[in-house]
């Protein structure tokens, strides 16, 4: 598909979702190249035409209708498809679409679920294509088919990013949501580490929040140009690391704290486009794949580093970390949710970076 196509259905299908809207719940807008009906208005939309003047066209014809409005077609490209919804849905995220990175597993895929679970569309985007696939087959099997989509997208390669999200848009018809969670970890001594250890953590955790979030930010400004009233979000999925220095992990911690230098610069710079932009900083996910896997989770990189003195088992490893936590067990994704929810929720906070550490880090 043409880049100009590509901008064009990027632009109708947000457009129409915002002017469409009625009382607070959206269309799904879904894009069907040879898609065919009669019922419906028609556009031409010449190539090469800016946003702005895409916007003008659509919200023109729009305003000129003289029966509901089901179907858009625009001469050359294909066919919008409008779905409202049947009745008020609920949940605290009903109708909001998101995209959630890393999603194949452990707090992206259980962001993901829970998403779903508050009436949300999720887009379950991670670099593991069956991994990914089986996530939102098991998304699907609980909250209903149309409800996930998975995407599989490499967060360090801006290509794959911005068809990750034109495929949500031809899905969904617009976005609400980002939640930056996809990471890697590699513990070594600074002493030590091979410097591509240290350029895949830092093109994954710092470079990928970047590449993610120029990817989106197109969609959510139209949608605030459409609607005024219109805000979004994009979080960050943190870390504790990125609050405080991590000993014999550099990488990881310098990362995510240019993560939260991210967060802060994007909030500055998008609040004029309606966009939230927040950090959250979770304590250890003890019992997820980052730490507990057999071969590459912490546990194993800790004690094989030699990062706690006088271990010699995972057990001496995980007993030691819990005892750093006040509250002595580590994070889940449970403790998490009421952060991302209340950024969501709120109206007047942006560029924050908020710990979830069970009180291992105080912040002042």
């Amino acid at each position: 598909m043409k880049p100009d196509d590509i901008k064009t259905i990027n632009t109708v299908a947000p457009t129409l979702r915002m002017l469409l809207a009625r009382d607070g719940q959206y269309p799904i807008i879904q894009f069907e190249p040879k898609g065919q009906d009669t019922d419906c208005i028609s556009l031409s939309i010449p190539q090469e035409r800016s946003r702005e003047q895409i916007i003008d066209i659509v919200s023109e014809a729009i305003s000129r209708a003289d029966r509901p409005v089901n179907n858009v077609r625009v001469e050359g490209l294909g066919l919008f498809s409008i779905k409202s919804p049947k009745a008020k849905s609920s949940g605290r995220v009903a109708g909001k679409i998101a995209i959630i990175t890393g999603a194949a597993q452990g707090f992206g895929f259980e962001i993901a679920q829970n998403l779903a679970s508050q009436g949300a569309r999720t887009a379950l985007a991670d670099i593991n294509e069956a991994a990914v696939n089986r996530a939102c087959e098991r998304i699907c099997e609980e909250f209903g088919k149309q409800v996930a989509i998975p995407l599989t997208m490499d967060v360090t390669d801006p290509d794959s990013v911005h068809q990750a999200v034109h495929e949500v848009i031809r899905t969904f018809g617009g976005l609400d949501l980002l939640i930056a969670n996809a990471g890697v970890l590699k513990a070594q001594s600074v002493k030590t580490q091979p410097i591509t250890d240290f350029d895949l953590v830092a093109a994954v955790n710092y470079k990928g929040y970047f590449i993610c979030t120029q990817a989106v930010v197109e969609i959510l400004a139209i949608q605030h140009k459409v609607d005024p009233n219109y805000t979004s979000d994009i979080i960050q999925i943190n870390s504790k690391s990125g609050l405080a220095g991590s000993n014999r992990n550099a990488a990881y911690a310098g990362s995510k704290f240019g993560g939260i230098g991210l967060t802060q610069s994007f909030a500055l710079e998008l609040v004029e486009d309606g966009v939230k932009v927040n950090s959250i900083c979770p304590g250890n996910f003890f019992d997820g794949p980052l730490w507990s896997d057999p071969e590459n989770g912490l546990f194993v990189q800790y004690l094989r580093s030699g990062k706690v003195s006088g271990a010699k088992t995972i057990e001496d490893i995980r007993k030691a970390y819990e005892q750093k936590v006040p509250m002595r067990r580590g994070c889940t994704t449970a403790d998490v949710m009421p952060a991302i929810y209340y950024l969501i929720e709120q109206k007047y906070e942006t560029g924050q970076a908020i710990p979830v550490t069970g009180g291992q880090i105080m912040r002042h």
